[in-house]
């Protein structure tokens, strides 16, 4: 399944609206603006939807597979309005039937009816009576709300505070009719008791079954004049977003590749599996070395048996296997696959979709500390999309995104990287050129925590973001423009003399920063790129704001834990702006103003490293500390925090005495640990 909906605006039962710019210039020369929805399809294209037209014949389940919402914008009798001119406003009853089985299904409704709905000649309430919504037949006024002082252009503010409306403050109805709702209806809008009729819903949503339904009671609301007026915009994307089918898990679950390949694997796989426990640390055999070198032979039997179905591979499998038999011919001694290591390079064939057979004696980061011999079955991600983005500005040659396709039991872990810096050798190659994260875990867990965060906080999410936590292919393609964007940035802008501080024996908040910095810049990079059109860059927003403020500061242990504190220092950042708010065992996020507390940070972290590069070392230090610090309050046993004068003078000794959690967690987060402790466990493994 795509990572964006599918949006199918009805054209062919005499509707008021059109998509299309010319045929809203020919039905109505003088005015267009008054018949086209344009801009509106504009605007979700903008968003990563794709929006096509329906201009003949009736809806049949034929013509809604394929689509995730379904618009109908006020069908009428030319008698009474310009319209498209195609086909009757009244649906059949067949149609009816196919409309309510696609909803049914899990597919998304938008209707959008008008004032005096009667009149129009049709049968809008038929079509929305199997979901408990009818249509009143009247024209609201409000004198005191209203918009250029037309007493039927009526301003109304949200009825709910449901994320739905997440941006949204105020809309105008434009000769609105209103809305009688059944009882499972959320009403989104209604008039003030200044109206006549008042209290009267304008717009309401509705779940049906596994699909949703939203109706307002106007349809100039996204018109080509009205679109830009208060809040319609946001609203706009946010109603067909929500409405939108909600993805299906198993759509995106690993193809697994094919069924020879697979079975060549899992025998592969065995092997590694028994040789596992007659490693030590370093990856030597000191006992069992008989059926240790048979099994080596086993594997590099299977790698050759293998090699065929990843040619591209040729030369990398071969040295595999001559690795394999030198380390048995050395008696098994510490593994040394150098020769293979040098002739592995995914870096040079980012092709969306190709797989790779990795085997190499290795430790994998959060993953299993020793060398052991790994196998892993991986798949390239590199859509055309993040193709352009990479050579428009956002170069990262050594970047390679990847996905699981099977894996022994180093990575059973947490570990989501594979880097060439993990490889048992004789010696450091000249240069490493590519590092591998895999995405589909990322972003697996990120959703798993993310979902159950924001359940137990009660967070009302914007229909973006609570799309991109039910998607997996979303969420994955997420994670890879997130990637990209921060691998990079540890090597641009006033950086420490090591920017990946890979050498440096240093206080871990250092740390920290530096990881933090990254994030916020590639947050206030998708920033820009969602204004150039990129649709992957606002959930990446998104992602970044969720798995810093949810998931890192509750993952892994509390020993120098530098991810952790750099989501304590956001959390604690934005909640002290009041951006972020903790009130009635309930979290709210202010969306509108996430996105300049974050450059806010990020200016703050910046000015450090500039500053710094006039500091020494260890004013550097203390700057840092003080940074942190004057948001996250530090453990009370601290020496640190006692300033420079209770510090010892050897700089190791400086190192030494910060304590192993210098920055606590804060009763937030040590009751958000407590609930989803389990969670956070379950995602060890995960593959997307």
């Amino acid at each position: 399944m795509q990572a964006f909906p599918r949006v199918l605006f009805d054209e062919a039962h005499s509707e008021s609206w059109t998509i299309r710019r010319e045929v809203a210039e020919a039905i109505n020369p003088a005015h267009p603006d008054d018949n086209s929805y344009a801009r509106a399809a504009a605007l979700l294209r903008h968003l990563g939807h794709t929006v096509t037209a329906h201009t003949a014949g009736p809806l049949t389940a034929e013509t809604l597979a394929g689509h995730d919402v379904l618009v109908i914008a006020h069908p009428a009798g030319e008698h009474w309005e310009r319209t498209t001119g195609l086909g009757s406003p009244v649906f059949s009853a067949a149609e009816i039937d196919a409309v309510r089985d696609f909803v049914a299904g899990g597919g998304g409704l938008v209707v959008l009816a008008e004032e005096e709905q009667d009149k129009y000649g049709n049968n809008l309430a038929e079509l929305l009576a199997p979901f408990g919504v009818g249509i009143g037949h009247t024209t609201v006024r409000d004198p005191r709300n209203a918009h250029r002082d037309v007493a039927t252009w009526v301003v109304a503010r949200p009825a709910t505070t449901d994320g739905l409306l997440a941006g949204v403050k105020s809309a105008c109805f434009y000769r609105s009719g209103v809305l009688v709702p059944g009882e499972d209806a959320t009403v989104l809008f209604a008039t003030g008791p200044s109206a006549a009729p008042a209290a009267a819903p304008l717009a309401v949503s509705v779940r049906h079954s596994r699909g949703r339904v939203v109706v307002f009671a106007d349809s100039d609301l996204f018109g080509d004049d009205s679109l830009d007026d208060h809040d319609h915009r946001r609203l706009w994307g946010n109603v067909v977003t929500w409405a939108a089918r909600v993805p299906d898990p198993a759509a995106a679950a690993p193809g697994g590749g094919d069924g020879v390949k697979a079975a060549l694997f899992a025998e592969l796989k065995a092997a590694v599996e028994e040789l596992r426990p007659l490693q030590v640390k370093d990856g030597s055999v000191p006992e069992g070395k008989e059926r240790a070198k048979e099994l080596v032979g086993v594997i590099a039997a299977k790698v050759g048996e293998l090699a065929p179905h990843f040619p591209h591979d040729a030369a990398y499998l071969e040295a595999v296997r001559a690795d394999l038999a030198a380390w048995a011919g050395r008696d098994l001694d510490v593994p040394d696959f150098l020769d293979s290591l040098n002739l592995f390079h995914p870096d040079t064939q980012r092709v969306d979709g190709l797989e790779h057979l990795v085997v190499f004696p290795m430790y994998t980061q959060n993953g299993n500390p020793n060398r052991n011999l790994e196998a892993v079955w991986l798949r390239t991600i590199w859509p055309g999309w993040l193709a352009e983005v990479e050579a428009g500005g956002y170069d990262n040659p050594m970047f390679v995104p990847v996905a699981f396709e099977d894996f022994t039991s180093g990575y059973d872990t947490h570990s989501a990287v594979l880097f060439p810096e993990t490889v048992a050798v004789r010696q450091a190659p000249e240069r490493f050129t590519w590092g591998g994260i895999f995405a589909d875990r990322e972003a697996a867990r990120f959703r798993a925590v993310s979902t159950a965060a924001t359940a137990t906080l009660r967070l009302d999410l914007p229909p973006d973001a609570a799309r991109l936590l039910e998607s997996q292919r979303l969420a994955q393609d997420t994670f890879v423009l997130w990637d990209l964007v921060h691998d990079r940035t540890h090597s641009h802008g006033d950086l420490p003399f090591d920017p990946f501080m890979i050498k440096q024996r240093m206080p871990y908040w250092l740390y920290s920063l530096e990881e933090l910095r990254c994030d916020l810049t590639a947050f206030g990079e998708a920033v820009k790129l969602e204004e150039q059109g990129v649709p992957y860059a606002r959930h990446v927003q998104h992602a970044i704001l969720f798995d810093r403020l949810f998931r890192f500061p509750i993952t892994g242990e509390r020993v120098r834990n530098y991810d952790g504190l750099g989501g304590q220092l956001l959390f604690a950042y934005l909640h002290r702006n009041d951006i972020v708010r903790w009130t009635d065992n309930r979290l709210t996020i202010d969306w509108e103003r996430a996105a300049d507390g974050v450059a806010d940070l990020r200016g703050e972290v910046e000015k450090l490293y500039r500053d710094s590069i006039d500091r020494s070392k260890l004013a550097h230090w203390l700057a840092a500390y003080e940074l942190v610090s004057a948001y996250v309050e530090p453990h009370p046993a601290s020496t640190w925090a006692k300033g420079v004068e209770a510090l010892p003078e050897e700089q190791k000794a400086k190192v030494d005495a910060v304590l192993p959690d210098e920055f606590p967690l804060s009763m937030f987060y040590e009751a958000l640990r407590r609930k989803l402790a389990d969670v956070v466990e379950s995602t060890k493994g995960i593959r997307g």
